[in-house]
């Protein structure tokens, strides 16, 4: 028997070209229904951006035919039974509703199926989860819900439409990011899904599984709520590095939060709370929450039960630059791309910079060298690192952790360090000036030069001129 769908008005504002798309198909005899994330994000009062569009009761060729008075089409996605219609300077996607069969193994084994005269209630029974199968009658303005995605969404559940969900293992993956990006919680039912299928998860391009983890990232507000979907799902076990933090031991004088994974998770939460995090731009929040992500992996490898100060403890000497060389394992097998990797790599790498403080404090040297140290990463990056490691501890909180913090930022900020390394003063036209010709001898002589102008030697043109002249007689 038919579901009976739950109708709820939204005034969803639609482009004035998507309506003219709708109302020209709809007078050749089409029902038209916006579907998906737009009416998810509405209801969520965020702002709606890609509009998908299912047609029922034309054919293919009869979509196009019609959408090619508006504006260019093509059948792009034929495959799909999807025409794309460019107009106004926007991009819409109208798909005939289709059933799908699991046709092999792995993210693309389907046989797809047509069938412009389905029922709205099958069509929908593909998506991935309720929250995603919601229909929107912009004739009514009503959300037409079958699957009882509304309550879900305002309850903050992942569940999935039907069992259809485990023909597409990806979905796993896009369970994780969902859940960071709607601070959502996966269905237990859902959850077990994700487990019967794990052995799926061996035939995901490398590619696919990367772009979930970079929406989980860039996308999130709370990224701890991903990972414990990711957790709930039985997957964290296909990606070692974080899941060797799990049940590790830390000491609890200094971390009375429990073991390292838990106090990854606070780190995140800290990195998200107290930071301009919804202002910054998406490459750096992904640059951010990866470097807090991996900045502890190496404790897996380090952590031991060791006397010190006449006591046992749990320590972990040298984890930062295991996590450096884990971090390039867990980014290398999902082909992440190289600058996000190397920034990742060098905040992960020099998170402890204010924990080992040298008799007198860090000179303004040290600061210039870990500039460079952090490139193509900054200090300013470096910062936001530290503060969620020092904030992840709770209850412990120390002042004097956030006094160093505090006037870390002064003096980079006083340096001029707070977005790159200083840039080297000395350079090959210097050298020609003084009458030496081009030579691989000029590289010794300006590496010599830059070091000094890090000692803080010189800090301007004159200055280098005067270093060249006593150094390189």
């Amino acid at each position: 028997m038919p579901l009976q769908p739950t109708r709820q008005r939204l005034d969803l504002s639609l482009p004035r070209a998507l309506k003219q798309a709708l109302q020209t198909l709809e007078s050749a005899g089409a029902t038209c229904r916006v579907v998906g994330g737009s009416i998810r994000d509405a209801l969520l009062g965020l702002e709606p951006k890609d509009f998908d569009v299912e047609v029922y009761g034309l054919d293919l060729d009869s979509i196009a035919q019609t959408l090619a008075k508006l504006g260019k089409t093509d059948l792009v996605g034929k495959a799909f039974a999807v025409v794309k219609l460019w107009t106004h300077g926007e991009e819409y996607d109208f798909a005939i509703p289709r059933r799908e069969s699991k046709s092999g193994s792995g993210h693309r084994g389907f046989t797809i199926e047509t069938d412009a005269h389905l029922s709205e209630e099958e069509a929908l029974k593909r998506r991935d989860f309720t929250i995603n199968a919601l229909l929107y009658d912009h004739a009514t303005s009503e959300v037409i819900d079958y699957f009882n995605g509304l309550e879900d969404l305002e309850r903050r559940i992942l569940r999935h439409v039907s069992p259809a969900f485990s023909e597409d293992p990806l979905r796993v993956l896009r369970a994780m990011q969902f859940a960071g990006r709607f601070e959502m919680e996966l269905h237990p039912d859902t959850a077990a899904l994700c487990r019967k299928i794990g052995h799926e998860f061996w035939t995901l391009p490398k590619e696919r599984v990367w772009t979930e983890w970079e929406k989980w990232a860039k996308r999130s507000r709370s990224l701890s709520h991903g990972l414990r979907a990711l957790v709930a799902s039985g997957w964290l076990r296909y990606f070692p590095e974080l899941n060797a933090l799990r049940s590790l031991p830390q000491d609890p004088e200094w971390h009375p939060e429990g073991d390292a994974w838990t106090h990854t998770l606070y780190c995140l939460d800290a990195l998200v709370r107290d930071t301009d995090w919804s202002s910054l731009a998406e490459a750096e929040r992904g640059v951010l929450a990866f470097g807090v992500l991996c900045h502890d992996l190496g404790k897996a490898r380090c952590t031991r039960w060791a006397l010190k100060r006449g006591e046992k403890h749990w320590i972990s000497p040298g984890h930062d630059s295991q996590s450096v060389w884990l971090a390039e394992q867990f980014f290398n097998k999902m082909r992440a791309p190289h600058e996000l990797r190397d920034k990742v790599m060098a905040l992960v790498g020099n998170h402890h910079f204010l924990n080992t403080v040298p008799e007198g404090g860090h000179s303004d040297a040290s600061l210039r060298r870990l500039a460079k140290r952090l490139s193509p990463a900054t200090t300013h990056e470096l910062v936001y690192v530290m503060t969620a490691d020092h904030r992840g501890r709770p209850p412990l909180l120390s002042e004097a952790q956030d006094l160093r913090i505090a006037e870390f930022k002064i003096r980079i900020q006083k340096l001029d360090l707070k977005e790159s390394a200083p840039s080297p003063i000395l350079l090959g036209r210097h050298l020609i000036a003084r009458g030496l010709k081009p030579s691989p001898n000029f590289r010794p002589i300006l590496d010599a030069a830059y070091e000094a102008q890090l000692d803080g030697s010189f800090r301007d043109e004159a200055g280098a001129i005067e270093w060249l002249n006593e150094n390189q007689r």
